[in-house]
């Protein structure tokens, strides 16, 4: 070493020295050093990586509740006062979250990187959880935040079209929660999904909880997914995870309210009393009768009484909750409250609801933590005594009320007036509701036994205590009468505990990643109920059980079932790239005989990861690609709890003149019964490209149900009866199909535009049904089962006569195959007649000239979710529709029967009174001799449709206007639910369920709201 180096090696270290003694001193003697000062303005901007400024960051001081939100050009300012050299949370969807300490007082200029979130987030799977990018099976994530602005009163409503493959069939009906099929129906028993809330498996959907409790919901949908739910997976499951608070944070309160006006999307036209009249005297000259005098100068009577306009009503809506956490170094808390004033747009219906959420989490040791989620609620339904059928069929010519204030009925003969009791005068006079008091609730303790290795035993309950009433009260409508008051009340009691126990390790070593689990879960149900009613009151104040004097009655009953259940799980990752998954669970149910009460439910799957393999690292434009495959064997219990033994009734009979009571076998056991079991294959690709701007997943299933259980023909000889019969494992029924997921952010920057796509299609069909004995189904009453369920079809297809047209002339009628003979002109088919085809060309149109003729199932069901953003405001267009599936507008049966006297659609002006005057719509004939209204494929239509389902605009007010209200956050937004419909669908509305049938079903509304969002 030279002395020049020396030298200056030597000038170095004492710089250095003497730089840490002036550092050292600044520390001690001046008291706004660097290193300590307390900084009470910080200020700054943060941005993209392409420098573009990001609106509505979350800027919070780690440790208080002291935060701000950027503005629209990404700038921030915050007062500190208390902290030295604070440090600052910054958070924005979509970005990897950071943590900075502030230093100075010069302005921050924060860059945020975009993340992976829809890899990297964890999603809830049965027992456990994993990151997204680790799923082998098919899992849909719904989220919440998609769901907090809509105005519906129950979660589900709000699902619907969120998840590729989940079919949600909403109901009008205020608080009924909507039907859920999960890749199609898979059964013809119960076919609805399992829903597990905070780890409890319910059985009343999920209208018990409040919207914004909901922390993250899962959707898992095939086998290898489900499975670990074993006997009550094969319809999929649906898993909701409540929120808890977190720790080391501050006080946080949220408050949502928001009001909204329902109406009837909309309202079918019906005759007024000038139309309907003239329909009448036609009906009346056609069938030889005489006509009613009060008709005799139809164009007099104008408008008449619209009835539909006073049966449905424009309902308003509120909703309020609010929620407060707060977390400690130890333990957190969730707490929250919830009501619903829902009035129904039918008169006197409608829904209350009061829900309590409390959840906390408690670290006892770094080892051992417990915690609960508890869910309280009270509800009240009106449920009305509202018919929407007899209400269209109601005349015109009849008024509400009659001068004196009384209710009207029909006052002349049937033939003229009809016979239907006034519809409105029902609907306000007669009360019926039900009383709900529900709670979900588990508790759990996790010890970690040794690192890794974690043991967690979670006991739950769900609780039921319902009870109902309906009082009736005598009246005198005119013809309509009813001599005694009416009384009934029913109780319901059920309750469902489940303790469920877990170990499980997971560990990692180098590039392998291991976690295994095993388990027991133990259920248990019991349910009873006890109901009573009684006529005839000497008053109406006295609307009490023990006040009815005649014809009282009781009845009750009680029942139980129970699971016991052994499971294991094993998942396997290498380096990120290949994973495996294997789960197998044993099942033990009550509701089977001896000799199967056990049933075992496996499933595997594979994941390839290609994207990290070596050949692929020059796609750039590719971020993830993943294939999957899987398959599995899961099982539905969901058969009533005795179907292995012969359910017993008392009789009383006749002996030796004296009446003598017994109790005997009703229905035949069948103690063979075993699972419903469903196989399915699944095979997926989920990608990330474009550096993460678009996302995509396409699934392919094919699911198979075997040893469906259906009703066994049992002959009269047996001494059994033949309608109540037991099931059998003898169907079989087959579900394809592929769904595809999209999501994209399309625009970033100041203007941002993001969307989200999804679209399924399945095809159902009946392999086989009870040795090819088809089923009847779809039954409305007059003897009409308007559906058939066959193997080599669709489930609940329709079923009757084909159409061809309308007999114009006499001589048609006669060249035809005979429908309906005689002589007499006035009870045969005649011209003005709808012409059935001759399917099997014996000559005579009959039973054996029916064939199916349409499928409710829709192929198709889609949505397109498109998100705008800019300067503080969001814009959102939701669109979700179906198509492919035929409904069954049973409601035409009545209302364009033009047989009977009862209000008709102004469809049937249309019709025939003439040759060549109508090939569609046939004659009005009072009684209908040619049996026009038999079903037939003049009442299928097409039930696809398009809905406007949601548009919601809302405005986050900027941070600078809140500081002196000391709120955190502010947003209003005004929202329109089920704003407009594309169908071709002549009813109310072409959502009208499952099965397809239109008849008196309670239209879906639509909802114009608008409501603020407080944090504090």
């Amino acid at each position: 070493m030279n002395l020049s180096t020396l030298n200056f090696e030597s000038m170095v270290y004492l710089k250095q020295a003497l730089y840490s003694i002036v550092v050292l001193c600044c520390m001690f003697f001046i008291p706004n050093s660097v290193s300590s000062q307390t900084i009470d303005h910080i200020a700054g901007t943060v941005v993209d990586k392409q420098g573009e400024p990001l609106i509505g960051v979350s800027i919070l001081i780690k440790g208080t509740s002291i935060g701000t939100i950027t503005n629209a050009d990404g700038n921030f300012t915050l007062t500190n006062k208390t902290m030295q050299n604070p440090v600052l949370q910054v958070s924005y969807l979509g970005f990897i979250p950071q943590e900075i300490t502030v230093t100075g007082l010069s302005p921050l200029h924060i860059v945020m990187a975009e993340s992976t979130k829809s890899l990297d987030e964890v999603v809830v799977v049965g027992y456990g959880s994993q990151r997204k990018k680790d799923l082998t099976g098919a899992v849909a994530v719904v989220e919440p935040k998609d769901l907090n602005n809509i105005p519906v009163a129950t979660i589900g409503d709000a699902l619907e079209g969120r998840a590729a493959g989940v079919q949600i069939i909403s109901s009008g009906v205020p608080g009924n929660d909507p039907t859920v099929l999960i890749r199609g129906i898979g059964t013809i028993n119960d076919a609805s999904p399992l829903f597990v809330i905070d780890g409890v498996p319910v059985s009343s959907g999920l209208g018990e909880l409040n919207m914004n409790d909901v922390q993250s919901i899962q959707v898992l949908k095939d086998a290898s997914a489900t499975a670990i739910y074993g006997s009550r997976g094969a319809n999929g499951v649906v898993i909701v995870t409540t929120k808890h608070g977190t720790t080391d944070s501050k006080p946080r309160m949220n408050l949502n309210y928001y009001f909204g006006i329902q109406q009837a999307a909309k309202i079918v036209h019906m005759l007024d009393a000038s139309q309907f009249s003239a329909l009448h005297n036609d009906m009346m000259t056609n069938a030889g009768l005489a006509k009613d005098p009060a008709y005799a100068n139809p164009a007099s009577l104008g408008q008449g009484t619209d009835w539909l306009g006073a049966l449905f009503t424009t309902a308003p809506m509120h909703n309020i909750s609010f929620s407060y956490s707060v977390g400690g170094s130890k333990s957190s808390y969730y707490v929250s409250g919830n009501y619903i004033d829902q009035n129904g747009i039918v008169i006197n219906t409608g829904y209350k609801k009061l829900t309590l959420q409390f959840n906390s989490d408690t670290k006892i040791s770094d080892k051992l933590r417990f915690g609960n989620s508890i869910t309280l609620n009270h509800d009240i339904r009106t449920n009305g005594n509202y018919n929407i059928q007899n209400t269209m069929l109601a005349l015109p010519t009849q008024p509400i009320y009659r001068t004196n204030g009384n209710y009207s009925g029909p006052v002349a003969q049937p033939i003229w007036d009809g016979d239907l009791v006034n519809p409105i005068g029902l609907a306000k006079t007669v009360d019926n509701a039900t009383n709900g008091y529900n709670i979900i609730g588990s508790i759990y303790g996790e010890l970690e036994i040794i690192s890794g290795l974690k043991l967690k035993s979670t006991v739950g309950l769900q609780g039921n205590l319902w009870d109902s009433r309906t009082w009736a009260p005598e009246y005198t409508w005119d013809t309509s009468i009813n001599s005694q008051a009416y009384l009934s009340e029913q109780y319901n009691k059920n309750f469902t505990w489940n303790w469920d126990n877990t170990l499980t390790y997971d560990k990692s070593f180098g590039k392998h990643h291991l976690t295994v689990m095993a388990g027991t879960s133990a259920q248990e149900n019991q349910y009873n109920y006890l109901n009573g009613s009684v006529q005839n009151f000497a008053s109406e104040l006295t609307q009490q059980m023990s006040n009815g004097t005649s014809n009282p009655t009781v009845g009750g009953d009680a029942s139980s079932w129970s699971l016991l259940s052994y499971m294991g799980r094993v998942n396997y990752n290498y380096a990120d790239k290949y994973l495996l998954t294997g789960t197998l669970r044993r099942d033990g149910s009550s509701r089977f005989g001896s000799g199967n009460k056990w049933g075992l439910f496996p499933s595997g799957s594979a994941a390839w990861r290609i994207s990290k393999e070596k050949f692929f690292r020059n796609i750039h434009f590719v971020d993830d690609l993943k294939l999957r495959a899987g398959f599995g064997i899961t099982g539905n219990q969901q058969i009533g709890n005795y179907s292995f033994a012969s359910a017993l009734q008392t009789i009383t009979y006749n002996f030796n003149n004296s009446i003598v009571s017994a109790v005997v076998p009703s229905v035949m056991p069948n103690p063979n019964v075993q699972w419903e079991e469903q196989k399915q294959t699944n095979v997926g690709i989920d990608a990330v490209v474009l550096n993460d701007r678009i996302d995509f997943t396409i699934d392919g299933y094919l699911k198979y149900t075997d040893k469906m259980l259906v009703p066994m023909s049992v002959p009269i000889t047996t001494g059994y009866s033949d309608v109540y019969v037991p099931s059998i494992n003898a169907g079989k029924m087959e579900n394809k199909g592929i769904e595809l997921t999209v999501n994209s952010r399309n625009l970033t920057g100041k203007f941002k535009w993001s969307s989200s796509f999804n679209v399924a299609y399945n095809q159902n069909k009946v392999v086989s049904i009870n040795d090819t004995v088809p089923m009847t189904t779809g039954s409305i009453g007059l003897n009409y089962n308007l559906a058939l369920i066959q193997a080599g079809h669709p489930i609940n297809s329709f079923y009757g006569y084909v159409t061809d047209g309308i007999f114009q002339t006499q001589a048609e009628v006669n060249n035809h195959a005979l429908q309906v003979p005689g002589n007499d002109p006035y009870n045969r088919t005649s011209p003005g007649d709808i012409r059935f085809k001759d399917l099997n060309n014996d000559g005579v149109i009959n039973d054996k000239d029916r064939t199916f003729l349409g499928n409710p199932n829709p192929t198709f069901i889609f949505s397109l979710n498109n998100t705008f953003s800019y300067m503080g405001f969001d814009l959102s267009i939701y669109l979700q529709g179906v198509a492919g599936n035929k409904i069954f507008n049973a409601n035409r049966i009545w209302d364009e029967g033009m047989s009977v006297a009862q209000n008709q659609t102004t469809a049937v002006l249309a019709r025939w009174t003439g040759p060549g005057t109508s090939n569609s719509m046939p004659r009005a004939i009072y009684n209908d001799p040619n049996e026009n209204t038999r079903p037939s494929d003049r009442y299928i239509e097409d039930g696809s449709y398009l809905r406007i389902k949601n548009i919601t605009l809302n405005y986050t007010i900027p941070q600078k206007w809140l500081k002196s209200v000391s709120l955190t956050s502010a947003r209003v937004y005004v929202s329109a639910e089920n704003l407009y419909t594309f169908t071709k669908y002549s009813g109310f509305d072409p959502e009208v369920g499952a099965s397809g049938i239109d008849n008196n079903v309670y239209p879906v509304t639509r909802t114009i709201s608008m409501g603020v969002n407080l944090g504090f």
